[in-house]
């Protein structure tokens, strides 16, 4: 593993420089998250900050994909043809491991049908001098806690949960595979500035009450749409009540927000982590920065000034929070679920309690549900519904081995499960329930909407802490409060739960257990990269063609979708997992999770040059492309909600589709569409959606004048011969309008690569 001490310090010899002109420039003070993207600018002069509205043209310090996403972000990065990578990045195979029988035997099925996938990741490691983390060594955002993050860093990952190292104060942000290209080839990485939500904490936490509970009430407040184009930054005085792996849940979830990201200032419960996780060196260094990484004193004296919007949580008086189903951000205090369960007609039985994921997999979030699993022991509980645990990297697995949690959750009916994603993305081959069953689980997870876990439109996923999932999983229903109400023993006795406690890191240090990380070589010049031809798992990957100067004129309606439309309705995972290197398989999924708004279906519609109906949308969408027809599909708000998967962004682009009208969009998937060289616009009035219809025909015009803040035109020529012309938004900057103008922001690179166009956001001096 590489070392980074000598980076950090680089890192950190700029910040008082880079500040002092941040303050100079912006006559006031500096928040925390200002102060890490500001010493972070390409070009440290660069004349527009303005919140909102600007571009900020960034170095990241590093890059991390989780292998789902690594194989196309890998696919892209060999296009371009660069020996080596330009920012020192790691590959963590997480994702592909399904969850059924067990760890030991989930592996084993993983390296076996994921052999051709798990060989391309490591060998193209080794070619271009990335880290690699093998299967079972832990979910990425973990292992990145684990061993890279640091205070004041800037990363980027191909997964949405790439915040979660905002916990250990680092900006970390999710992206498409796209965007870590562009800084894996040496390129900058640009991002809208962002606005600035703070979240004062007061109070300490206490009883049944978690981190978890912090983010559940965030996400009540700011509900899934509220975050986009924001950082989210915590401060007050109860942000030192909460450890490091605590605040990483906070940050981890702020995904499902829609934010940028989340983070927290650097205090002495990050240092405490640093130095458990053999990091002392680093805690050192930011001990002696430590001004540098948190706000200044003036943003903690008058918070209103600094900040575009301020929630206040007091967590002496918050309560456990339960969120769902279908959605991260409906949420009640765990004293009315039951009550909710009922006017709801939720079934209260759980057929399920899930403990784990990349949000809460911790030893302090292991230790805590153990030790409400030891109270249930010596009460005489067992778990009513069937309780998972999973691990969030193999260090937490050892050290839970050898304390002796994973014993007390087995000793109530747990089955431990790989130290994977699993469940929580669709991993998770269940065969206790059908798939037209409707039931309820409970989930210690980030994202539940419908699909998500087990591929089962019916399930309903509620998402609480992993203590209060645990005590959920003592009862077996939604209609318990862990706070107040009794159990019931085998022989009728009525006990209750006391509050969870639990040591934030282990006593004796952590375990090792199996590393798992394999460096790569000095020299991978002489190592093949090899993607078989006839191979259904990985497909080399053609240029898209680049605009021809030409309006989009009658183009077919694919699609008018209505209500939520997230990643996860757009492109599935679960069984479509395997597909994620092989871009003409994995878009046989376009649009299937997705509810036409003329019919109800869901991932079907109407070939307008046929007439047939109920035909699967990526097949209408193929015969349009082969009939050289670009196509429009039409969505309602927050378009792209969720995960940070580009496929949902590929596969359109790939079978035909130019243009993604919607009323809003999340701010991952709205890059990835421009990043493709899609068009994503959006309604000037949210009231024109309406005037959509079926057999319309769809001219998009003025693009000959593409320029940021310039409305298009877009012309409905309806059935009758009537037309109506709407005007249409879009956020386009000048250099994301090159990426449409060149067919996607990957053939740009290219050309830059070859000297044919210049850096993006760079100036003069930065390019020299």
């Amino acid at each position: 593993m590489e070392n980074q001490l000598d980076a950090i310090r680089s890192l950190y010899a700029t910040f008082a420089d880079r500040h002092a002109r941040a303050r100079e420039r912006l006559g006031r003070g500096l928040t925390y998250a200002e102060k890490v993207l500001y010493a972070h600018l390409t070009d440290p002069e660069q004349p527009d900050l303005d919140r909102g509205r600007a571009t900020l043209w960034l170095r990241p310090d590093r890059v991390a994909m989780q292998d789902a996403t690594a194989q196309m972000a890998i696919l892209q990065f060999m296009t371009a043809q660069v020996p080596h990578v330009r920012a020192p990045t790691t590959v963590h195979c997480d994702h592909l491991i399904r969850a059924r029988l067990g760890a030991d035997a989930d592996l084993t099925t993983a390296f076996g049908e994921n052999a051709e996938v798990y060989e391309f990741l490591r060998s193209a490691a080794r070619k271009y001098g990335m880290g690699f983390w093998e299967p079972g060594a832990g979910i990425i955002h973990q292992v990145i806690l684990e061993h890279y993050a640091f205070p004041g860093g800037l990363v980027i990952g191909t997964d949405s949960h790439t915040p979660n190292a905002g916990g250990l104060g680092m900006l970390a942000v999710g992206v498409g595979g796209a965007d870590a290209v562009d800084v894996m080839v040496g390129e900058p990485w640009g991002v809208t500035a962002p606005k600035l939500v703070g979240v004062r904490l007061a109070g300490r936490l206490n009883g049944w009450t978690s981190p978890k509970d912090v983010i559940l009430k965030v996400a009540q407040i700011l509900t899934t749409k509220g975050g986009t184009g924001k950082i989210v930054e915590y401060f007050g005085e109860g942000t030192r009540s909460i450890s490091c792996t605590g605040k990483a849940t906070i940050t981890n979830m702020g995904a499902e927000l829609g934010a940028t990201t989340s983070v927290f200032p650097y205090d002495d419960r990050m240092a405490t982590y640093l130095r458990a996780t053999e990091r002392a060196d680093i805690a050192a260094l930011a001990d002696e920065h430590a001004g540098a990484l948190r706000p200044d004193e003036e943003v903690a004296a008058a918070p209103e000034r600094y900040f575009d919007l301020i929630i206040d949580i007091n967590l002496d008086t918050l309560e456990p929070h339960v969120v769902g189903p279908h959605t991260p951000d409906l949420a009640r205090p765990v004293s009315r679920m039951g009550a909710d369960a009922k006017e709801n007609e939720y079934p209260e039985k759980l057929r399920a309690a899930l403990v784990g994921s990349c949000t809460n997999s911790s030893y302090e979030d292991i230790e805590r549900s153990a030790h409400v699993a030891r109270q249930a022991a010596k009460l005489g509980l067992r778990a009513r519904a069937p309780l998972l645990i999973t691990p969030g990297s193999e260090q937490i697995r050892a050290t839970i081995e050898r304390d002796g949690q994973l014993r007390d959750l087995e000793a109530i009916g747990a089955v431990v499960l790989a130290n994977a994603c699993g469940p929580c993305i669709g991993q998770w081959q269940r065969d206790d329930v059908g798939k037209s069953e409707k039931n309820s689980i409970i989930t210690s997870f980030n994202r539940n909407f419908p699909r998500r876990n087990d591929g089962n439109p019916n399930t309903l996923a509620f998402i609480a802490s992993p203590e209060i999932t645990t005590a959920y999983a003592l009862s077996g229903t939604l209609a318990f409060n862990p706070l107040t109400d009794a159990l019931k023993t085998d022989d009728g006795r009525e006990v209750k739960l006391q509050p969870p406690t639990g040591d934030e890191l282990p006593a004796r240090g952590f375990a090792r257990g199996k590393d798992g990380y394999v460096a790569p070589p000095e020299d991978g010049s002489k190592v093949s990269v090899v993607v078989r031809p006839d191979s259904d798992r990985l497909e080399v990957l053609a240029p898209f063609a680049a605009w021809d100067g030409n309006d989009l004129e009658d183009m077919p309606l694919l699609l008018k979708a209505k209500g939520k439309t997230t990643t996860d309705h757009i492109s599935p995972a679960g069984p479509w997992l395997k597909y994620r290197g092989h871009l003409s398989n994995i878009s046989q999924n376009l649009f299937s999770g997705v509810n036409n708004a003329f019919t109800g279906e869901v991932g079907r519609g109407l070939d307008v040059l046929t007439g047939e109906r109920g035909l699967e949308l990526w097949k209408i969408a193929k015969h349009y492309k082969e009939e050289g027809l670009p196509w429009i599909a039409v969505g309602d708000e927050n378009w792209g909600e969720g995960s940070s998967r580009e496929h949902a962004a590929m596969e359109p682009r790939f079978l035909g589709g130019r243009v993604i009208l919607a009323r809003s969009f999340a701010r991952i998937h709205e890059t990835n569409l421009k990043k493709q060289g899609m068009l994503p616009l959006t309604f000037a009035d949210a009231g024109d959606y309406a005037s959509v219809r079926e057999t319309d025909r769809i001219s998009v015009r003025g693009l000959a004048d593409f320029a940021p803040g310039v409305a298009l035109l877009v012309v409905l020529q309806h059935d009758e011969g009537m037309v109506e012309e709407i005007q249409v938004n879009h956020s386009f900057t000048a250099d994301e309008i090159e990426w449409f103008k060149a067919g996607s922001s990957l053939n740009l690179i290219g050309a830059r690569l070859r000297g044919e166009a210049p850096v993006a956001g760079a100036s003069a001096a930065t390019q020299a």
